[in-house]
């Protein structure tokens, strides 16, 4: 597991290209903020997490499936990253930030990324 990278991800790095282009400017992984976000529009006062689909448990997602063997090892250790994620939104929340997930899955279509990232942001 050490070579899972936690920061700059492709995911992540197509998520932010799209948020460039589409004209946005923002910082990357602000520690002072619950969650350390992967993208920060402070501006807005909106951050946006990039997840991989199974390390934080997307539901209905086929990368979502936890291996068959050491369930336990993996129950648990999936369980508690829904569970901090969980903690760290409200926490947001409760500070006045709004946040969008986007899940490694979404990446795939562009266009609709787009769509759901305008929505977030209150664009057209």
């Amino acid at each position: 597991m050490s070579r899972i990278r936690g920061y700059d991800t492709k995911p992540e790095l197509i998520v932010r290209s799209l948020i460039h282009r589409m004209g946005f400017r923002f910082r990357v992984h602000q520690d002072r903020l619950p969650g350390d976000p992967d993208i920060v529009l402070a501006k807005h006062k909106r951050v946006i997490f990039v997840h991989g689909c199974f390390w934080h448990g997307h539901k209905k997602c086929p990368r979502s499936k936890r291996p068959t063997t050491n369930k336990e090892f993996w129950r648990s250790k999936l369980d508690k990253n829904m569970e901090r994620d969980s903690r760290q939104q409200n926490e947001l929340n409760n500070i006045g930030w709004k946040y969008l997930i986007i899940w490694q899955c979404e990446v795939n279509t562009p266009d609709r990324l787009q769509k759901k990232i305008r929505r977030f942001l209150g664009t057209r």
